[in-house]
C-alpha cells in the first residue's frame, strides 16, 4: 500500500499517534507541532483540530483532504480562508455522550436535584414529589446524527418527542420533526428544549427574548450545541423575570466565560463548561480510518462538509 504523509495537529498528539500506529502503521505522521509550512504543503491529508490547523490554512497551504477532530468547524469557514479542498468533521461519535449529558441534567431537572441538595444544606426537609420523565415534551432543535441519538436514548423513558431540523421529515423516534421555521412555535409545546445546531447564519441568535416568552413557566432550556445560538442577554431576562423554570448551558459566545458575565450568578442557570460530549481520540481514529479507505476510493466522507452550508 502507498505511503500516505499525514499531518496530526492536536493537542493530545501522542494518543492519536499511538492509536494510529497500531491501527494502521503504514501512514506516515508529521507531528504538527514540528512541521513549518513546507513540510505542512508535502501533506495531502491533514488531521487535527480546527484552532490549530487554521493558521496553516491563512498562510495559504491547504491540504487535498483535512479531517476535524471536532463537531464543528467554524474556525474553518472564514471568507478568507481557502475552500478548494475536501473537509470532513467529527459524526457518529458523539451520540452517546451527549445522550448522556441531556438525560443527565433533564432528570436531575425533573427529580428537583438541586434544590433537595439547597434543602439539605439549610436542614430543610423537602419531600415534594416530582414529575416522571413519562409524558415529558422534549423538543430536540437538531435533529440529525447527534439528535436522534438523544432521542433513541430518552425514547424508553415514555418521554414525548419532536425535532426540529432544516426541513420538515420523518426521522425515527420522534413522533414529528418540523422545519427551523416551526421552532418558535414548537418552543410553546415542550417541557425542555435541547439546541444542537451547529453555527450557521439561520442559527445566530436563534433563542431570543420573544422565543423565551412563549415558552412554559417549568421549561428546561439546554443549550449543548452553539453559544452563539443563544442572546444571552435574552435567556438572563427569562430565568430572573420566572419565563423558564431552569436553564443548562454547556456552550457560550465567549470561552472560557469571563468573569463578571451574567451567566455566572443568573437564577437557576448551570454551567458545564464545554464537556458535554469531548472527542474520544479511539472513535475518532476508526473514523478517520474509515474516511481514509474512502478518500482512497474516490467515495463521499462521512461528514464531508458542504461551505456553502456551513456544515
Amino acid at each position: 500500500m502507498t505511503t500516505v504523509r499525514i499531518l496530526l495537529l492536536e493537542y493530545d498528539h501522542a494518543t492519536y499517534a499511538e492509536l494510529l500506529r497500531a491501527a494502521a502503521p503504514e501512514l506516515q505522521l508529521v507531528p504538527g507541532a514540528q512541521a513549518g509550512s513546507e513540510q505542512a504543503s508535502a501533506c495531502p491529508i491533514w488531521l487535527g483540530q480546527p484552532d490549530l490547523l487554521l493558521p496553516l490554512l491563512r498562510q495559504g497551504l491547504r491540504p487535498a483532504w483535512l479531517q476535524s477532530t471536532w463537531a464543528g468547524i467554524t474556525p474553518l469557514l472564514g471568507r478568507d480562508l481557502p475552500r478548494d479542498y475536501r473537509l470532513s468533521r467529527a459524526v457518529g461519535i458523539f451520540g452517546q455522550p451527549m445522550a448522556e449529558y441531556v438525560l443527565t441534567y433533564l432528570l436531575a431537572h425533573r427529580r428537583r436535584l438541586l434544590a433537595r441538595l439547597a434543602s439539605q444544606v439549610e436542614q430543610r426537609w423537602d419531600n415534594q414529589a416530582p414529575p416522571s420523565l413519562r409524558g415529558c415534551r422534549v423538543l430536540i432543535v437538531g435533529a440529525g446524527d447527534i439528535g436522534s441519538e438523544v432521542a433513541r436514548l430518552l425514547a424508553p423513558f415514555g418521554v414525548e418527542l419532536r425535532g426540529i431540523a432544516r426541513e420538515p421529515r420523518p426521522i425515527a423516534p420522534f413522533a414529528e420533526v418540523h422545519g427551523l421555521d416551526a421552532v418558535t412555535t414548537q418552543a410553546a409545546w415542550a417541557d425542555c428544549l435541547v439546541n444542537l445546531l451547529p453555527d450557521t447564519p439561520a442559527t445566530c441568535d436563534l433563542y431570543d427574548a420573544p422565543l423565551f416568552a412563549r415558552m412554559r413557566g417549568e421549561a428546561l432550556f439546554i443549550n449543548c450545541g452553539r453559544g452563539v445560538a443563544v442572546v444571552e442577554a435574552d435567556l438572563v431576562a427569562a430565568l430572573r423575570s420566572g419565563l423558564l423554570a431552569g436553564a443548562v448551558i454547556d456552550v457560550c459566545r465567549e470561552e472560557p466565560l469571563p468573569p463578571g458575565h451574567p451567566f455566572w450568578d443568573a437564577p437557576r442557570l448551570l454551567l458545564t463548561g464545554h464537556s458535554s460530549a469531548p472527542t474520544e481520540p479511539a472513535a475518532l481514529v476508526a473514523l478517520f480510518l474509515d474516511n481514509l479507505q474512502r478518500y482512497r476510493d474516490g467515495q463521499p466522507l462521512r461528514g464531508e462538509v458542504d461551505f456553502v452550508r456551513g456544515y
